[in-house]
């Protein structure tokens, strides 16, 4: 959630701490602050703000900063005390030789607190990070910076991923990881660390990616990895192939209409990588031994996410059970691990999806099915992350970098994913035809080209949203997959918009939802499962009778059905009932996202939202 940065090597470190930490505002954030070494003076400073990243440049504007060739800094989103100057990081040790930025949470804060004052600590802040920096300065002693870190680490319980410098060692920085990601780039004669790629990327394409339970030493010229004993261990790097152009708008308003526009070449990259064309064979990426035999004796899929990575596993219930045959079971993360799941090591296979790999509660969910040696398999967009450590096989979506913190691509490059998955074993099992595969091959290639299509007429989805952008409340129904999109249209909507929102199955309305119907209520309708159009019609005329305004997204064959019945109808190319979520998913984001707009709302950076939900 929160970001971190860090910069050493031969250039002013300011800017390159501002400039980087401009590119981790998707991230959500409610104050920022640097700090860095003056060389003159011998000391740390630390400039600091609650609020915007531009409160903070203003206050160093103001300031007569002596250069610096090294720094930490950070935007952080409040969990433990409320967003205030004092809160915010980097956190000064009472000594005044440690300055500290933390991302995560550090469980046992409390009894070390106690700790600490009893020999003398004192704090200015309500965090649990400020405990972190003076259990540092507590231990630091003979000059050894880094033991003074590692005796730190191992006393500290939860999820942490820290920066830390320190003034009588003004030539490193030491990053360390548990459970938050942690990312080192390689420059010359500079690095760099950072919570997340988009920071460096203008700087570098040369990462390491910090494993589990591992400690940095980074200079200018050398980065030394150790574990938590203070072994030293190999460092493996990787050059990216995002470009830095990645991080920048491209004439785009916002970076979610960007990604929007970019979901036809994301959802044909995801898919073909793993279509042999001349002969329509699917593969997973190599993964040899999830073979025949194995599908065969599954009793069961678990799919286990959160957020528009769960609401992909909800179509992807429908989709895998359809092709394959085998029973699917669809789990928030957060509670997968605390219901005591029924768990047989030989029959059932975890699939868990994440956009960044870091979501903190998929993986604590991992580690739980990994506790009963269940196999993972998990969908993820960024190579090196925590998920894919956790994780037995890995199916990577290609979606490249994404900026707002409202997913659009990465939910569509995961459902090509599901797609690749679900006819790679119905092939395998022979649970279709081949004629069936054959032609459920052609759709699917035909998507981005349907996707294509629909966002050349997102001219009427904004003309539609001026209708209802001061709407106060919305629903969203519909059935069988219909409904798993709405999940994905209503959690769209009210995560841009603050417009409250729910999506309700069609057949549930009449169990209470349908009391929350009143004049001129929002009501989203999505109609494309062609044995249930007659169901959804009865729903429609129910909440019609109630007062509600009705948009309805279908196909044009249906056109005669809603024209008498609906206030205002999207069309959208015709697919294949189990395929339709790639595509009737495109004008529910449009809609979200004008109807933000209108309403002057902070897309990218939406209200107490962060990209990558890396606390339970």
């Amino acid at each position: 959630m929160c970001g971190i940065v860090g910069y050493i090597g031969g250039n002013n470190s300011v800017s390159i701490l501002l400039k980087s930490l401009e590119k981790l505002e998707y991230r959500g954030y409610d104050s920022a602050g640097v700090s860095i070494y003056d060389e003159i003076n011998k000391k740390l400073n630390i400039i600091k703000s609650k609020g915007r990243l531009s409160n903070l440049i203003g206050l160093i504007d103001n300031l007569n900063l002596n250069e610096s060739n090294i720094g930490i800094g950070h935007t952080r989103w409040a969990t433990h005390g409320e967003p205030s100057d004092l809160n915010s990081h980097p956190h000064l040790s009472n000594s005044g030789k440690i300055a500290l930025v933390h991302n995560g949470i550090i469980e046992n804060y409390a009894e070390l607190k106690e700790f600490l004052k009893k020999n003398g600590k004192n704090f200015v802040s309500n965090t649990d990070s400020e405990i972190a920096v003076n259990l540092v300065d507590y231990f630091y002693a003979n000059n050894d910076f880094l033991g003074s870190v590692l005796r730190a680490v191992n006393k500290l319980k939860g999820s942490f991923a820290l920066g830390i410098i320190c003034s009588d060692n003004p030539d490193r920085i030491i990053a360390v990881k548990k459970d938050c990601p942690m990312i080192i780039g390689i420059g010359e004669s500079e690095n760099y660390i950072a919570s997340d790629i988009p920071a460096i990327l203008p700087y570098t394409k040369k990462i390491h990616r910090l494993k589990e339970k591992e400690i940095a030493v980074i200079k200018k010229d050398s980065v030394k990895i150790y574990d938590f004993e203070g072994k030293k261990l190999e460092k493996d790097f990787v050059l990216i192939d995002w470009c830095a152009g990645s991080v920048e708008k491209d004439g785009y308003e916002h970076f979610m209409l960007k990604e929007i526009m970019q979901q036809p070449e994301v959802f044909e990259k995801t898919f073909l990588s793993r279509l042999n064309t001349e002969n329509y064979k699917m593969n997973l990426d190599n993964i040899t031994d999830l073979n025949e035999q194995f599908w065969k004796n599954l009793d069961k899929i678990y799919i286990i996410a959160c957020g528009s990575a769960y609401n992909v596993g909800a179509s992807a219930k429908y989709i895998l059970e359809k092709l394959t045959r085998i029973p699917v079971e669809v789990d928030l993360a957060s509670e997968f691990r605390y219901r005591n799941p029924i768990l047989d090591k030989k029959k059932i296979l975890v699939i868990a999806i994440s956009q960044s790999g870091e979501t903190a509660d998929t993986i604590a969910a991992i580690k739980e099915a990994r506790k009963h040696n269940i196999k993972v398999l998990s969908i993820v967009n960024t190579i090196g992350s925590s998920m894919e450590n956790e994780s037995d096989y890995v199916l990577y979506t290609w979606a490249g970098l994404e900026i707002a913190v409202a997913t659009t691509k990465a939910y569509s490059a995961q459902l090509a994913v599901i797609y690749v998955i679900s006819l790679y074993i119905s092939d395998l099992l022979k649970t279709i035809s081949s004629t069936s595969y054959r032609n459920y091959i052609e759709e699917i290639l035909s998507i981005p080209a349907c996707i294509s299509k629909i966002l050349e007429d997102k001219k009427s989805v904004f003309f539609i949203a001026k209708k209802y952008y001061k709407s106060k409340n919305a629903f969203f129904i519909g059935r069988n997959l219909d409904y798993s999109v709405c999940l994905e249209g209503s959690l769209k909507f009210k995560e841009i918009s603050y417009i409250h929102s729910e999506a309700c199955a069609a057949g549930e309305l009449k169990h209470g939802t349908i009391s929350l119907i009143e004049n001129n209520t929002l009501v989203v309708t999505l109609a494309t499962q062609e044995n249930l159009i007659k169901k959804v019609i009865s729903n429609i005329i129910e909440i019609k009778s109630r007062g509600a305004s009705v948009l309805v997204i279908t196909y044009k064959k249906y056109s005669c059905k809603f024209v008498d019945i609906a206030d205002n109808i999207i069309f959208i190319p015709e697919v294949s009932d189990i395929l339709m979520s790639s595509l009737s998913v495109i004008p529910l984001q449009l809609f979200a996202y004008y109807v933000s707009l209108l309403k002057n709302c902070d897309i990218d950076k939406p209200r107490n939202l962060a990209k990558s939900v890396t606390v339970e």
